[in-house]
């Protein structure tokens, strides 16, 4: 595993971002392991979480894009904070874009789209916090390819996010990011993944974060909706 990845599964779990416990999803189902990027709530924090999310753009998708997008709301901050990173780190310039929730209709940036307007030529990665069903991603892809003026004008290059729960989407026996890749024909990838975060926390020095039992709790629910695991 990649130092950067190693050091971002330390990252979540001391901002308490990633958390152990028992859970309810929004899918109904009950995990015993939740992630809430919504934490991160710091410049230091907001500023690490930049770069690593620029070094895992950087490894899956090279610097063959312009535009980094960002769906609202929590997509907003992951955007503007990757855009910063990227420059310092890559020395690029890439843009950041994030829809409204509500199209504004006055003003020099009525529209509906906040920061950069996407337009044909543009190659875009989208960003976001983490996807467990993939419908997230139904929502976001009609708003970008609505900014063309000819089918195929605007390239999704990729999509980034930070966790892959490696776990079945809804009506699949494929994960949410397979199941986007399949469908709309570009990759989906994670900094990390599930299997990334045990590895590394099972056994991690005097500090165990997953103990025997939570070990047991997490392999159970795998068993039931795991992909790849």
């Amino acid at each position: 595993m990649e130092q950067y990845k190693k050091e971002f599964i330390d990252f979540m779990v001391e901002c308490e971002v990633l958390k152990f416990g028992s859970f309810v999803l929004k899918s109904g189902r009950k995990s015993p392991f939740f992630m809430n990027a919504g934490a991160y709530v710091t410049g230091n924090q907001l500023f690490r979480l930049g770069e690593f999310y620029a070094k895992a753009i950087h490894d899956n998708f090279g610097d063959d894009f312009d535009v980094l997008f960002g769906p609202a709301y929590k997509g907003i901050p992951l955007a503007v904070a990757t855009a910063i990173a990227y420059s310092r780190l890559y020395g690029k310039e890439v843009k950041y874009c994030s829809d409204r929730k509500e199209e504004k209709d006055h003003g020099a940036d009525k529209g509906a789209l906040l920061g950069y307007k996407i337009k044909d030529g543009d190659r875009v990665v989208i960003i976001e916090d983490v996807t467990t069903s993939g419908k997230s991603i139904e929502e976001t892809y009609p708003k970008i390819k609505a900014q063309e003026t000819k089918p195929g004008a605007i390239k999704i290059v990729g999509e980034i996010v930070s966790l892959n729960r490696m776990e079945r989407a809804l009506d699949s026996s494929k994960s949410a990011l397979d199941v986007i890749t399949e469908k709309y024909g570009f990759p989906a990838k994670a900094i990390v993944s599930m299997k990334d975060v045990v590895d590394a926390l099972y056994t991690n020095g005097d500090k165990t974060y997953i103990t025997d039992e939570l070990k047991k709790e997490i392999d159970d629910y795998y068993s039931q909706y795991g992909a790849g695991f």
